[in-house]
């Protein structure tokens, strides 16, 4: 943690716990991206979304579990990471599993006369 950025009274063991879950969500997001196109792709991507999702929901049961709502000072300047990233972030992860959700493919129409 960077000194000055978040109160000492924060527990480590959830900093901690919150920022692998954030590399590991970080690393699968970057692999869905290099293998986009392929079955595989389709799969990280599953990953991605499913362990993003639920790390997303840990971080709350976490901040509630240590009372955050009632002690906002404790983040300090990363106050603004809750305020504003979190909320884009499940946005995020919500229209990707509505993506991978959606069985019709959209096919483009052709009139007769267009082919002519």
């Amino acid at each position: 943690m960077v000194p000055g950025v978040v109160s000492p009274e924060l527990p480590a063991t959830s900093a901690q716990s919150l920022a692998y879950g954030d590399l590991i969500t970080a690393i699968l997001a970057l692999l869905a991206l290099a293998s986009l196109g392929t079955r595989a792709g389709t799969v990280v991507t599953w990953v991605f979304n499913a362990f993003g999702t639920a790390d997303l929901l840990f971080a709350f049961y976490r901040g509630n579990r240590i009372s955050l709502p009632d002690r906002l000072g404790l983040l300090g300047a990363g106050y603004f990471i809750l305020a504003a990233y979190v909320p884009i972030l499940l946005i995020i992860h919500g229209l990707t599993f509505r993506l991978l959700l959606r069985t019709k493919v959209a096919v483009p129409f052709r009139s007769k006369l267009s082919a002519a």
